[in-house]
């Protein structure tokens, strides 16, 4: 970086290949455009350090990287499978739906928003919302062998959706619910609901005793505060910790703003925790609402 690209100037536009959230690197910004000289004022990067320094700066807090960074490396190092080209998902009626979930190397993902999961889904469905988080937490907590079903808000998504997950190499596409959970609903087919809490509903019952409250984000955030009194285990570790959870109390599960926290809820409800609520804005709405926090 100081030998080739400051040499270029100031006035060098720079466009990054990772965004915010991305797991590829830390405290990633979320501008998609950027200059040399705007980089050396105000990033961390360009602070006067020796080689040994900057390599030590540049690894310290490095996010855990997904599952699927290994496979896709061994993927990208052998050469993928000739695919041609992008498969058509098929629509499939909730009957035909209902079947191929009763094979247990199959997965539902339901790819709708917090609320809507919350308000009503398919029971054992793991709510992965199709936002720009999608291909990462799909790549985290979703075995590439398994065969997959997808709930899909509008079909207006369905070509997204199928993109994304051809690209991580998940090729196992058995189909999506044609219609989404109208099509369900009104078949009269089995309904499960996630419990919604705002964070004033959290904080009321934080204490009770038959509560659990679970922070599922990952480390480097629970070290910078957390909700007094909550239980830490990262989300893509939560499989691994179930041991450690009381079925028989109420667990409210938060992150950064509730999506994974929805990711985790419904894992746990797949898992046979009956009691889950989720907290829709979780730590961002926590800290708006000016709520205690703890070291």
């Amino acid at each position: 970086m100081f030998d080739k690209l400051v040499p270029l100037g100031d006035r060098m536009e720079i466009y990054p290949c990772h965004g915010a959230g991305s797991a590829c690197g830390k405290s990633i910004g979320d501008r998609r455009q950027s200059t040399i000289g705007n980089e050396r004022i105000f990033s961390e990067a360009f602070k006067e350090r020796s080689e040994q320094e900057f390599v030590e700066w540049i690894l310290s807090g490095m996010p855990e990287p997904p599952r699927h960074y290994t496979r896709l490396k061994k993927v990208n190092a052998k050469g993928a499978k000739v695919m041609g080209c992008v498969p058509t998902l098929q629509p499939l009626s909730p009957p035909e739906f209902q079947n191929l979930m009763t094979d247990e190397n199959t997965i539902v993902i339901d790819t709708r928003s917090i609320l809507a999961f919350g308000g009503g889904h398919i029971p054992g469905a793991i709510n992965i919302a199709l936002r720009s988080e999608f291909p990462n937490w799909v790549g985290w907590m979703i075995d590439p062998e398994k065969t997959l079903l997808l709930v899909i808000e509008s079909e207006r998504d369905v070509k997204l959706v199928t993109e994304q997950l051809f690209r991580l190499g998940y090729d196992n596409l058995a189909g999506y619910l044609h219609d989404g959970m109208t099509s369900w609903q009104n078949a009269g087919l089995p309904l499960a609901h996630l419990g919604e809490w705002t964070v004033h509903e959290l904080n009321e019952h934080k204490d009770e005793p038959d509560v659990t409250v679970l922070d599922v984000r990952g480390d480097d955030e629970y070290k910078h505060g957390k909700v007094p009194g909550a239980k830490h285990i990262y989300v893509p570790h939560l499989e691994e910790h179930l041991d450690e959870l009381d079925k028989n109390k109420a667990i409210a599960t938060y992150c950064g703003t509730g999506y994974r926290a929805s990711i985790a809820a419904s894992l746990l409800q797949k898992q046979g925790f009956e009691k889950v609520i989720n907290v829709p804005g979780s730590w961002t709405a926590w800290k708006a609402a000016g709520l205690p926090v703890a070291s």
